[in-house]
């Protein structure tokens, strides 16, 4: 029996479908690969970050660098995550992103915070040329003047829910699904 509770927004086909989509887009605001790299936030913006530099390989035959932010110490709510924040790693594309187009990759837009984050983090390892914010899933909500410049999905999503993106590198499948929180009408 289907949970009431979540609803499939995007399968495995259709994700693919947008990804691919995304990375022609990537391309075309930058005029081609040249100075290219692709920043994923940790956890599922990574996994999304090289998929996206897989398909921009598969159409331009050449693959942009990927690397990864794990923002948890630029947070603004770090006080709320505990006294002991479990911190990953993060990578610098190889070539670095100084004068760079560099691209945040990340699976949700909401608040806007978490780009904030990332773009604090950015900024203590040099300047980019160009940032573009790419998203699989704007579901709006912002609480900061934070837009992506690229969307694979838009989902109007109310009180009491949220979108969840899954990937196999963490979830066992590529999916995205919105979920109501329980007691949410």
């Amino acid at each position: 029996m289907a949970d009431a509770r979540r609803q499939l927004l995007m399968d495995e086909k259709a994700i693919e479908r947008v990804l691919a989509r995304m990375a022609r887009e990537i391309v075309e605001k930058n005029n081609g690969t040249q100075g290219l790299a692709l920043v994923g936030i940790h956890r599922r913006g990574v996994p999304l970050a090289e998929r996206l530099a897989t398909e921009i390989e598969r159409a331009e035959g050449k693959r942009p660098p990927v690397g990864s932010l794990d923002i948890t110490l630029y947070r603004d709510d770090l006080r709320a995550i505990g006294p002991m924040p479990v911190v990953g790693e993060t990578r610098l594309p190889q070539g670095g992103i100084e004068d760079r187009a560099v691209v945040i990759v990340d699976d949700v837009a909401f608040t806007g915070r978490t780009v904030r984050a990332a773009l604090d983090e950015l900024a203590d390892f040099g300047r980019p040329a160009r940032i573009y914010l790419c998203v699989l899933v704007d579901r709006g909500g912002r609480e900061l003047p934070i837009q992506p410049d690229i969307a694979g999905r838009v989902v109007e999503a109310g009180p009491g829910q949220y979108v969840e993106v899954l990937v196999p590198e963490f979830d066992g499948r590529l999916a995205v699904e919105l979920r109501t929180s329980e007691g949410a009408p």
